[in-house]
């Protein structure tokens, strides 16, 4: 389930591993991390409690293989592939599906 704000997330920086990174080094990254900020070590501090959510979020999205695929093809587009429901010139004022690729095949 792809999310907006994956474009605006850097997982990979948020678990501190390279785009290449194994599963086995997302897990050990995910599990450092998550024991240095969990709730229970941090009662009472909001940014580690922020930061623990981050790093659940990313460990959830580069653990399974099918959501690292699209968050890896989301990301590869840049920011520059927002969709805005309700096609063009509507409140949103975001383009279409048909606006940014309507030109492409026409002569």
């Amino acid at each position: 389930m792809a999310s907006q704000d994956w474009v605006d997330k850097d997982f990979y920086k948020i678990l501190g591993v390279a785009k290449d990174a194994s599963d086995a080094d997302i897990k050990k990254a995910y599990r450092k991390l998550a024991r240095q900020h969990h709730p229970d070590t941090n009662a009472g501090n909001v940014a580690s409690e922020k930061k623990f959510k981050d790093i659940s979020e990313a460990y959830s999205v580069l653990s399974d293989p099918d959501e690292r695929q699209q968050y890896d093809a989301i990301r590869a587009m840049g920011g520059g592939a927002r969709f805005a429901p309700g096609g063009s010139g509507g409140a949103g004022g975001g383009a279409g599906f048909e606006d940014l690729f309507g030109g492409l095949f026409t002569g």
